[in-house]
């Protein structure tokens, strides 16, 4: 149940620097189509109201987009999102979404970039604007290869960012560089860090 008052204790925290996760997860849906349609129905309004929270105290999304990627980019733009933006959390390459870096919504790419079956991830990968893109992990799970299976570790983004840096031709310097120049252009401009 989504409970504003819960948030709001913890939303001016130093250490809280965006609303999140949150978004539409159609992956494991009711097999009756009635409490599907609710449940979906029920997703979209905690959405909207986890977005107008965001806006409301000028924080950045964090936003988790499985199987649902039309329903999503729709809310998001239709919720004028573009003030506060945020990151596609372990972006699932649908191309779809592309069109979201232009509301400020960055792309947030974590180990699935090295697993041997993200051909579609890596195809998307050069159409993503380097302005939007954000190496993330999603520990504990999502483990980059070689160490796909045990437990994700922020240290373990050095090898999507190697990954990433033989897909775009660059160097990892310059990935590093641009990466983290983008998490700090986000997470400062849309939040209260100083």
């Amino acid at each position: 149940m989504y409970d504003e008052k819960v948030l709001e204790e913890y939303i001016n925290h130093p250490k809280c620097i965006a609303v999140g996760e949150c978004g539409l997860d159609y992956f494991r849906l009711p097999e009756d189509e009635e409490e599907k349609k609710a449940n979906i129905a029920k997703q979209k309004e905690v959405f909207i109201a986890q977005i107008e929270f965001a806006k409301k105290v000028n924080k950045p999304l964090i936003v988790h987009v499985r199987e649902a990627s039309n329903d999503s980019k729709q809310i998001l733009i239709d919720y004028d999102t573009k003030q506060v933006g945020g990151v596609l959390h372990c972006y699932n390459a649908s191309e779809h979404l592309l069109p979201l870096a232009e509301h400020n919504f960055y792309f947030g790419i974590g180990g699935v970039l090295t697993f041997k079956n993200a051909k579609k991830l890596i195809e998307v990968l050069p159409k993503i604007p380097k302005d939007k893109l954000i190496i993330e992990t999603d520990g504990p799970y999502l483990t980059p290869h070689p160490f796909r299976g045990k437990r994700n570790e922020p240290y373990y983004t050095v090898f999507v960012a190697d990954k990433m840096a033989e897909l775009l031709e660059m160097t990892r310097e310059e990935i590093d560089n641009l990466t983290t120049k983008n998490a700090i252009k986000l997470f400062k401009e849309f939040s209260s860090l100083s």
